[in-house]
């Protein structure tokens, strides 16, 4: 087995090249029991957490991360901004009010990685926390305006409280329109990313630009992935060959391209096994490559052609 390595981000930080994501679902009661299985992800050697805002689970990171007696500093933590993040009444972004309850929820005075997790924003209702329209998609507005975001998570970042700043689902075309006002590079840009949707377009951009690709739903979802029987096969084949899981496969090809995963299980076999990856020879690696159809999985869009309340178009897919 290969180390699993760390990549470099332009900030000169070093980040862990495989986390364990923490989302819980959306139940209360999962959310609060979090802690576990993330306390086990650091008993099986990761160091980078990814949770969210909107998760639920910052505080099941920060129980977490104190039973584990490792020190905090050794401990890499990603959380992102929500996307209701712009209200009318203080006439712009409130990201630092977000921030704010993020460091609370952590239970620490700095993030090692800031993220804005969409690059829409939902309209402002008082007392609604996603105000949705009649079809049940949420209200955005129409034109992006996460430039106005970035500047203030920008500050965020010179301040030293959030050590690294980033994007999450943006593409191509919405990063270029990020970096027409960004004084700050994003370090890294979470998109969701596997076999079936390897977005190399994408990638070469960021490669271009020094931003760091990690990628969510790394393995994706069964269904696709071990069928048709033809995919199936393939992976077992090279599994087989490197005496580890499909998954484990999968992992690695993310790694071989240069792309950081994070990975939610909570079972404990499973996340010591996402630890532990083979190197793939290139003709493997291939193989993997040439499954890309361009196929969403995670947050594909509804019957209306929506995904949180924009079009792929304003999305940019």
């Amino acid at each position: 087995m290969a180390d699993v390595p760390k990549f470099k981000l332009n900030t000169r930080a070093e980040m862990p090249a495989i986390g364990l994501g923490a989302w819980a679902g959306t139940t209360q009661e999962r959310r609060r029991e979090a802690w576990r299985f993330i306390l086990s992800g650091l008993k099986s050697g990761y160091r980078l957490i990814d949770t969210a805002w909107n998760y639920g689970t910052e505080k099941g990171t920060a129980e977490a991360i104190r039973k584990s007696g490792i020190p905090r500093s050794d401990v890499w933590i990603t959380t992102k901004l929500h996307y209701l993040s712009f209200n009318h009444q203080h006439h712009g972004p409130y990201v630092e009010e977000f921030f704010e309850e993020s460091l609370k929820n952590l239970e620490t005075d700095y993030v090692d990685l800031y993220l804005l997790h969409w690059p829409q924003h939902s309209k402002y209702v008082e007392g609604v926390r996603e105000p949705l329209d009649d079809h049940g998609d949420l209200i955005c507005y129409d034109i992006p305006i996460f430039n106005e975001t970035w500047a203030r998570m920008e500050k965020l970042y010179n301040s030293g409280r959030a050590k690294a700043i980033g994007v999450s689902n943006f593409s191509v075309k919405n990063l270029k329109k990020l970096l027409e006002t960004a004084k700050v590079v994003p370090a890294v840009n979470q998109v969701e990313m596997h076999p079936y949707l390897a977005q190399q377009e994408l990638k070469d951009f960021c490669d271009d630009k020094g931003i760091v690709l990690t990628a969510y739903t790394p393995t994706g979802r069964s269904p696709p992935y071990f069928s048709p029987s033809a995919v199936r096969h393939r992976f077992n084949e090279i599994a087989e060959k490197y005496k580890v899981s499909p998954a484990q496969i999968i992992l690695s090809w993310h790694v071989a391209r240069g792309v950081s995963v994070v990975r939610r299980s909570s079972n404990e076999q499973r996340q010591k096994d996402n630890f532990n990856l083979p190197k793939l020879d290139t003709e493997d690696i291939k193989r993997i490559d040439a499954l890309d159809r361009n196929q969403r999985i995670c947050n594909a869009a509804n019957e209306r052609g929506k995904v949180w309340g924009w079009t792929y178009e304003q999305l940019g897919r």
